[in-house]
């Protein structure tokens, strides 16, 4: 499927895939709505627990650009805080495609960018003293772990263009991988995926969207 590089709003990049009608990041600015989305809404949420973690099991759905991994690493650096990341991917990048991408000279952190897409598939790799990844060529259908997480990054395309992810059995999937406390984050707030998610045992709540959107989800495992 063709990859077509996009600038954003925020002078950040996206991936354009002209065949679905669809971009992998919101054309009003994909750093602004990454660090919207999964840093400020869910590793942040997590930090106002009265005891600070010291240790982030992160899964996020749809590795892509790889910026969504970019922000966590450098926000384990921030906040002296062990992140542990475990990311799925069906339809990786080339070479070609992630080299182009200027996230890396963006946030100052080219040699992180280049490490994280050059990562070995299937396989932890220590990119930081405080961050390792797991990158996984498979999709979250057929997608099973014994791991609990901390915070779920879910990051795959709409409803519409992926109805096969946003079912109540995805969402009863993903909730079995959650610890008591954990957070699922998205950018969609659709009343479809809401119902979803509590047909799933998630506690649901919208809260404010990024820049262009005016809600977004967190859900929450209780218990």
């Amino acid at each position: 499927m063709q990859k077509l590089l996009q600038l954003t709003e925020d002078g950040s990049h996206t991936i354009q895939l002209p065949e679905m009608g669809v971009t992998y990041h919101s054309n009003h600015g994909a750093i602004a709505e990454s660090r919207h989305v999964y840093i400020e809404a869910g590793l942040n949420y997590l930090l106002l627990d009265q005891e600070k973690p010291t240790k982030i099991s992160v899964l996020e759905m749809g590795f892509g650009t790889g910026l969504n991994a970019l922000l966590s690493l450098q926000w384990a650096r921030a906040n002296s805080i062990d992140i542990n990341y475990i990311s799925i991917e069906s339809d990786p990048l080339q070479q070609i495609e992630y080299t182009a991408l200027n996230y890396g000279s963006f946030l100052n952190l080219p040699l992180e960018l280049q490490a994280l897409h050059e990562a070995e598939w299937n396989l932890t790799v220590q990119i930081d003293a405080l961050f390792s990844i797991e990158k996984l060529q498979t999709n979250l259908v057929t997608f099973q772990s014994e791991q609990q997480f901390n915070c779920l990054f879910f990051d795959a395309f709409s409803p519409v263009d992926q109805p096969e992810l946003w079912t109540p059995e995805i969402f009863l999937k993903l909730y079995e991988m959650m610890i008591p406390g954990a957070v699922l984050l998205t950018y969609c707030s659709k009343s479809v995926v809401r119902k979803a998610m509590q047909e799933a045992g998630l506690h649901v709540t919208k809260i404010p969207g990024p820049y262009g959107k005016r809600e977004m989800v967190r859900a929450i495992r209780l218990s």
